[in-house]
């Protein structure tokens, strides 16, 4: 928490009780919740608060109208990009590759014992 030990936090407690006493140390930490909940609940009002306000002008309607998705990926031509992409991909996919070397081994190993087999 805050970078702050065990020791620093025994200190801290120390200090604290020495300064306030035993008896004001629990209304001080009834005060300190008491604003934390302040802080919370006023800065929740003032997100509700906006959330209201930009869901009552139509701002995000009106930013989801101007730009339009599919106008987007039109002009950027994302649909012929993803064919050439696939296109390319069955071009150079190495389980091609490797399906073709292994096709040549075969044959190859056909070759060599074809004569093999013929005098068995």
């Amino acid at each position: 928490m805050l970078g702050i030990g065990g020791g620093e936090m025994v200190l801290i407690i120390g200090v604290i009780l020495m300064l306030f006493g035993s008896d004001k140390v629990p209304e001080m930490a009834r005060g300190l919740a008491r604003v934390i909940n302040q802080v919370k609940s006023a800065s929740n009002e003032l997100k509700s608060e906006i959330t209201k306000s930009v869901d009552e002008t139509g701002v995000i309607k009106d930013i989801k109208e101007a730009v339009n998705v599919e106008d987007i990926k039109k002009r950027i031509g994302i649909d012929d990009i993803k064919k050439s992409v696939n296109l390319d991909m069955d071009q150079y996919n190495p389980l091609n590759d490797v399906q073709q070397e292994i096709d040549k081994a075969k044959e190859d190993i056909e070759t060599m014992t074809g004569p093999i087999k013929r005098q068995n």
